[in-house]
């Protein structure tokens, strides 16, 4: 059995993502409505959110908490938009974007 450390992963990833979004840790606390230092104290594992507080940081980066946790989900915030316009697509085309994906990972 593999035990994950969840309070060092909440850390890592909201670093990740908040990063991904380009945005401060300082402003990210403040849109949450928090202290300027909340999400710098979660990052250094000095706090960990509530899970009221944790639905909050998924709803900032508009993401699910099942994205959240999702440890091979890389890139969730930049990839949504994507997915949602793949949504919009005909079924031919989307197998061709599956096809393009399938031998871009391949390379």
């Amino acid at each position: 059995m593999v035990f994950i450390n969840y309070n060092e992963f909440i850390a890592k990833r909201i670093y990740y993502l908040r990063n991904e979004k380009n945005v401060s840790a300082r402003d990210m606390s403040l849109s949450l409505g928090q202290s300027e230092s909340y999400i710098n104290k979660i990052e250094n594992g000095k706090a960990m959110p509530s899970i009221q507080g944790l639905i909050y940081i998924c709803e900032y980066f508009e993401i699910t908490l099942k994205d959240f946790f999702d440890e091979d989900y890389n890139s969730p915030i930049k990839s949504k938009p994507l997915i949602n316009e793949i949504r919009k697509l005909k079924p031919q085309y989307v197998e061709h974007i599956m096809a393009l994906i399938k031998d871009l990972n391949e390379k």
